[in-house]
């Protein structure tokens, strides 16, 4: 009885070292494998893991998304347009486009019209103009073209096939001068399409009538 115990005790260990030894040579159980992740045994497109990879990834994009906004402040600071300064953007749309005032009204109608695009980009080109450093010259021009030449962005501009090919070559070597065909033809849109209706606007005959009021009771 006793040599039967010992024999079962033995055949006990050994089945209990072959299930260890088996258990150990698995991938991914006991040892987490060179591809596994941190959050769980699997390598699958599922994993936790990925989805704190592309958070991580998202706050690194941010700097270049806070550039973008950054970069055109969502009203211009200017002092508060005097009855004179109405009655020439009517008489002119380089006058509208010339006073940080007037491009405030027309940008605030450009937005009821779903085209202020056309305004950001061009100041975004007047902005690109004033810089002298190459570096910073080479990265305003690439979120220029990312966010109002590509055709991808919900903020593209509409430009014409020879003025695409021009950027696309500029886009080699930029410059203060990269996007100066594109920014005179949509400065061109803006005038011909936009600025008629801008005249006709809400907007415009509100704040006319408002400065004129204001203009009788002084």
């Amino acid at each position: 009885m006793g040599s039967e115990r010992m024999e079962m005790r033995k055949r006990q260990m050994s089945v209990h070292q072959e299930t260890l030894s088996s258990t150990q040579a698995q991938p991914g159980v006991g040892n987490r494998g060179s591809n596994a992740c941190c959050f769980c045994w699997c390598c699958c497109c599922s994993c936790s893991c990925l989805t704190v990879r592309n958070q991580e990834e998202e706050r690194a994009r941010k700097p270049s998304n806070e550039i973008r906004v950054e970069g055109i402040p969502n009203c211009e600071e200017s002092p508060a347009p005097t009855l004179e300064d109405v009655n020439s953007w009517a008489q002119s749309f380089d006058s509208l486009m010339n006073t940080p005032g007037g491009r405030n009204a027309f940008r605030e109608f450009l937005r009821t019209e779903f085209s202020e695009e056309n305004m950001l980009f061009w100041m975004a080109c007047e902005d690109l103009k004033q810089e002298a450093n190459k570096n910073i010259i080479e990265e305003k021009a690439r979120l220029i073209y990312e966010d109002y030449i590509s055709i991808l962005s919900p903020k593209e501009v509409s430009l014409d096939s020879r003025v695409r090919e021009v950027i696309n070559r500029n886009m080699l070597e930029p410059t203060q001068h990269t996007f100066d065909d594109a920014q005179l033809q949509i400065y061109t849109l803006m005038h011909r399409d936009s600025y008629p209706r801008f005249m006709n606007s809400a907007i415009f005959k509100d704040l006319l009538q408002s400065l004129s009021e204001t203009t009788i009771e002084s």
